[in-house]
């Protein structure tokens, strides 16, 4: 585990597990067992124990001897994906050139394509149901400096079909717009996440250091929802810039975005 939060070694892996479980990571084969969690993050099967009872008493999860560790649904663990009322609005235009542009001029490595079962909170942000066939890719995005992203997005396959060789050769909104899709709008959150164990190692930081995430949800002319991209990036390459204007009258002036643009390097 690496040092740079100043919390016990389970405060950190519980907090790693409860941001796993919101994103609904274990939905399908519930959490791994002690032994496994202890392997992954190199420590001993006491100290996930006690994050584990942290996660029980929060109501997160359910352990039942012979059954394994289970999510838990419901208010305290929310795993769907926000509301579009809760989100943060960008202009499309701005939105997906600039995302088009940091397609192409970063490299990627795909570390993953498959074709899977959409679990509930990647069928509930696309509008489609549980089960439905959803193309899901795990990318990493570099620049000269190093790694910057680590990027999943979902794609129901009745939207676009691709290989992994496409993803390595186009961004993925091309593929998308070369399979006729024409984009109407997008929706995203901005918040934080700490690294776990595999993104770590991907993105070259220590364990529960603190990254940007994203979730942003791409929609058609036609508001039907095309990509749902979870993206998780360094926050000493990349940033967001957002510029406001005010509008409004004297006693009611309000700040307004007028395009979003990132900055990486």
């Amino acid at each position: 585990m690496g040092t740079s939060l100043p919390l016990p070694k389970y405060h950190q892996i519980y907090l790693v597990l409860r941001e796993q479980l919101q994103e609904g990571r274990f939905d399908q084969d519930g959490v791994p067992g002690e032994h496994a969690l202890a392997g992954q993050f190199d420590v001993a099967r006491i100290t996930i124990r006690k994050a584990m009872e942290m996660l029980v008493a929060d109501g997160l999860v359910s352990r039942r001897p012979g059954l394994g560790t289970w999510p838990l649904r419901g208010a305290s663990n929310p795993n769907a994906v926000p509301a579009a009322s809760s989100q943060q609005k960008a202009h499309l235009t701005g939105l997906l050139e600039n995302i088009v542009n940091m397609g192409l001029r970063t490299t990627v490595q795909v570390l993953d394509s498959t074709l899977v079962f959409a679990p509930p909170a990647v069928a509930e942000a696309l509008r489609i149901a549980p089960g439905t066939p959803v193309h899901k890719s795990l990318r990493v995005r570099s620049t000269e400096a190093g790694p910057l992203s680590h990027i999943t997005t979902y794609v129901p396959q009745a939207v676009a079909d691709f290989t992994r060789d496409d993803l390595e050769r186009e961004p993925l909104l091309m593929l998308l717009e070369a399979a006729g899709v024409e984009f109407g709008g997008a929706t995203q959150t901005i918040s934080a996440r700490l690294a776990d164990a595999q993104v770590a190692r991907h993105l070259d930081v220590s364990v529960g250091s603190a990254l940007l995430a994203v979730t942003r949800v791409v929609r058609d002319v036609n508001d039907r929802p095309v990509q749902l991209l979870q993206g998780l990036y360094r926050p000493d390459r990349y940033q967001y810039q957002l510029q406001l204007s005010r509008v409004g009258s004297i006693d009611a002036k309000v700040w307004v975005s007028e395009e979003l643009s990132a900055q990486f390097h």
